[in-house]
């Protein structure tokens, strides 16, 4: 009998990726708003682009899940401001006139 490892490795992957974008969306907003969602968006493509020339399962899969990541946190930085708005999640003071014109 041979254990393939290989749907953990990129099941654990897969949590610590989505783990990791939930702060990076919160930050991201805090600093800077919604301006750099255009990165997210140059960063998912390149990530999904990059999966597809990757021979080696695993690397593909990151790849393909890290751009997922990134293309799924645009819309996460638009609620995230959503939700800063409500009073859910503190709004930085050096950017309350962006908050005042929505």
């Amino acid at each position: 009998m041979i254990l393939s490892f290989k749907g953990l490795i990129i099941a654990a992957c897969t949590f610590l990726i989505i783990g990791l974008f939930h702060p990076i969306v919160i930050k991201t907003e805090y600093y800077s708003g919604t301006r750099y969602w255009w990165v997210f968006l140059l960063l998912g493509l390149i990530c999904i682009i990059l999966a597809l020339f990757v021979a080696d399962v695993i690397i593909s899969s990151i790849l393909g899940i890290t751009g997922a990541s990134f293309l799924w946190s645009i819309g996460e930085l638009f609620e995230q401001r959503e939700r800063v708005k409500k009073g859910w999640f503190p709004m930085n003071p050096k950017r309350k006139q962006e908050y005042d014109k929505l």
